[in-house]
């Protein structure tokens, strides 16, 4: 059984990863925003110069190129903003992979001791019980690293995704300054 001080030291644990995980959220949250600013700021200048040139064509046939040049979307901006979006998004998954798996490992450790001791002092002829409570408790374990080996999975998917998608912008970036 946990005594009073055993559980003042978990609910202090277990408030000091959700405070840690608020900063996490936080910091992700303002560098998000930042980005965005970051953005809007390049998108705005980009269409004050724009502007200025459709203003300072000199016929017709100028602004029409113009034109054409204006509304053909940049691959590099695309890609430099969802990189710099992966990036973010993945430090947070990593922070919070970290607190998960540090918090389910103690959690398991916790579990496994308490399981032992119930075992240990269970009465004669629950042998299966605690059998079954100690399967119970390795199939909890191998689900959680199943479940955390598919994170890792997924993650590295987006990451070859966006190193794709950054690949393929690059060709269209250099047929685009060539034309």
């Amino acid at each position: 059984m946990l005594n009073q001080e055993q559980f003042a030291a978990a609910q202090k644990a277990q408030l000091a990863t959700l405070v840690g995980l608020a900063a996490t959220g936080l910091d992700a949250a303002e560098k998000l925003v930042a980005l965005n600013l970051e953005t809007a700021r390049a998108a705005l200048a980009d269409a004050d110069a724009q502007a200025q040139s459709l203003l300072s064509a000199k016929d017709a046939q100028a602004l029409l190129a113009l034109q054409s040049e204006l509304l053909q979307p940049s691959p590099e901006k695309a890609s430099a903003y969802a990189r710099k979006l992966y990036d973010i998004v993945s430090g947070v998954q990593s922070e919070l992979g970290k607190v998960t798996e540090a918090g389910v490992a103690d959690a398991q450790k916790k579990f496994a001791a308490l399981v032992e001791s119930a075992a240990k002092s269970a009465p004669a002829g629950s042998e299966q019980a605690v059998a079954m409570a100690k399967a119970a408790f390795a199939a909890a374990n191998d689900a959680l690293g199943n479940a955390q080996k598919a994170a890792k999975q997924a993650a590295e998917a987006a990451e070859a995704n966006i190193v794709k998608f950054t690949a393929a912008t690059k060709p269209a970036a250099k047929a685009r300054r060539a034309a």
